[in-house]
């Protein structure tokens, strides 16, 4: 018997951001999550509650406070469609003093803000595209070669596709650029310089001894034309009738000659995990260039669980069912996060 069944038959609350009718495949994907973590948690024999948050900040304390429960299971990825409130869900559960699933309010705070994220990587030491913001775009240095431009707040590659790739010919132009595209990036954006190459996603899974770096993933571009973008944007994710959706698959599988790549990849991805102080899960975003070198593009604090995730599909690369994700997840939130 783990230290997990002790908390069985009690109630619990999973908790995700209240979806409209108008949200869009990447807001309505946590839905999904939703009923399976769910269904994971019944099957696992608590007594789950769902509970939706919106901005009415008043009505979601009193109800927890109604239900009382042991934990919270974290779902929520936005609040009205902006995931720049993220942290505001775990935010709440530390005002309430309700132990919770995943990372700390610091932690979502600091890894949904892009550009936070980059800074402290940069600062450490850990290599991430260079990059320009709207308030430095005049007096930051605008590097020679192309830039994707991309949203500060937003993730599941919203507002993101081989469009986004732009040569910049000046600052008035790159500022344009950037401007246009504001609202559909959440209001927000930022221009990182774009690494032509690989794509990989690491995930992390907390452990009995520390996290653990589930296989490595790489983001294939087959069948790509010479002159297209290689960019996993919003069509390669969500768009099942889009050339980009059937032309990115996942691999596991690698030649031997990638080797030191991969344990290169799986040492920073631990590197993000403590730099951040991240709980629970995790996912690493990044680009290697030609020459083999990691760039961290994102720190995913809350990745999604959907069944057909890259987080679960590298879980069960290591033989993990979805039931024992959700079991590690509470475990780290009961032992670490209380």
């Amino acid at each position: 018997m783990t230290d997990v069944l002790d908390w069985h038959s009690v109630k619990t609350v999973v908790l995700h951001g209240e979806v409209s009718g108008e949200a869009g495949k990447d807001e309505q994907d946590v839905l999904v999550q939703v009923e399976v973590v769910f269904q994971a948690l019944s099957e696992l024999g608590y007594d789950p509650v769902i509970v939706p948050l919106s901005l009415n900040l008043t009505e979601i304390i009193v109800r927890l406070q109604a239900i009382r429960p042991a934990f919270v299971f974290n779902l929520v990825e936005s609040i009205t469609g902006q995931g720049r409130l993220i942290y505001i869900a775990p935010a709440i559960m530390d005002f309430l003093k309700i132990p919770y699933t995943g990372s700390r309010t610091e932690a979502m705070f600091l890894t949904s803000h892009k550009l936070l994220a980059k800074k402290i990587l940069r600062t450490t030491g850990i290599a991430t595209p260079p990059w320009l913001s709207l308030d430095e775009i005049f007096t930051g240095s605008l590097l020679e070669g192309p830039y994707i431009i991309k949203s500060v707040w937003e993730d599941a590659s919203v507002g993101l596709d081989e469009d986004s790739v732009i040569f910049a010919r000046s600052r008035d132009h790159l500022c344009q650029e950037m401007v246009s595209r504001l609202g559909n990036l959440g209001g927000d954006c930022f221009a990182e310089m774009f690494i032509e190459g690989r794509e990989f996603n690491l995930s992390l899974l907390a452990g009995d001894n520390g996290p653990e770096v589930l296989p490595p993933t790489e983001i294939r571009f087959d069948g790509y034309p010479p002159n297209k973008n290689r960019v996993v944007g919003y069509r390669a994710k969500w768009d099942e009738d889009s050339f980009e959706y059937h032309h990115t698959p996942r691999c596991f599988d690698f030649p031997k000659k990638d080797e030191p790549l991969l344990r290169n990849l799986v040492e920073l991805t631990r590197r993000c995990w403590h730099l951040f102080r991240l709980q629970g899960y995790a996912r690493v975003d990044f680009r290697v260039d030609q020459a083999d070198m990691p760039w961290v593009l994102e720190v995913n604090a809350n990745p999604c669980l959907s069944p057909d995730s890259g987080f679960v599909a590298a879980a069960a690369q290591s033989g993990l069912e979805f039931n024992q994700i959700i079991e590690r997840i509470i475990k780290n939130a009961v032992t670490e996060g209380l």
